[in-house]
């Protein structure tokens, strides 16, 4: 994965003084890159028993649409609050500058559906915390999670214990 990591670039101070922020940009616009990106996560997943992917606003839908086209599932999108124009249900979170709301339509996974959560990134695991909540609260089951970054030593992967989780690319 060494090729793929080579092509994120670091910015520091971004978004707030002190965070180190892993921009995916420069890898996204290298075609080959994201194309095996999106296959590698594919290839993981294509023999599971899933029926939908949920991606989390807004870097997460960049991995999700495609991912769940290529595994041939619908798409939820989980957004931040006031985003969505049908009723919804909402769930506070928590990352490592701040805290905010997600919100998921209530009609978007039914009772025993099982729900792949994506995301560009795993940091302190708030956001894919609260989005497995908004699949459970709603009847779902949590497939697992997928992630093309890791930062490892922010521990979100704990908060996700019990759960399958998939990444690409550690730091």
């Amino acid at each position: 994965m060494d090729h793929l990591k080579a092509l994120i670039r670091d910015v520091p101070d971004f978004p707030t003084k002190g965070i180190l922020f892993k921009d995916i940009t420069t890898l996204l616009k290298d075609a080959d890159a994201f194309g095996e990106v999106i296959d590698r996560m594919a290839s993981r997943y294509v023999d599971d028993e899933i029926d939908l992917v949920a991606a989390i606003e807004s870097r997460g839908f960049i991995f999700g649409a495609p991912l769940a086209y290529e595994l041939g599932l619908g798409f939820v999108p989980v957004r931040k609050l006031g985003k969505l124009p049908a009723e919804t249900i909402e769930q506070e979170y928590t990352l490592e500058y701040g805290s905010n709301h997600l919100e998921m339509h209530v009609d978007a996974v039914q009772p025993g559906q099982r729900v792949l959560i994506v995301d560009d990134l795993l940091a302190t695991g708030g956001t894919a915390k609260a989005t497995a909540q908004l699949v459970e609260r709603l009847g779902g089951i949590v497939h697992g999670f997928a992630f093309m970054v890791e930062l490892t030593f922010l521990n979100g992967r704990s908060r996700l214990e019990g759960y399958d989780v998939f990444t690409l690319i550690q730091y």
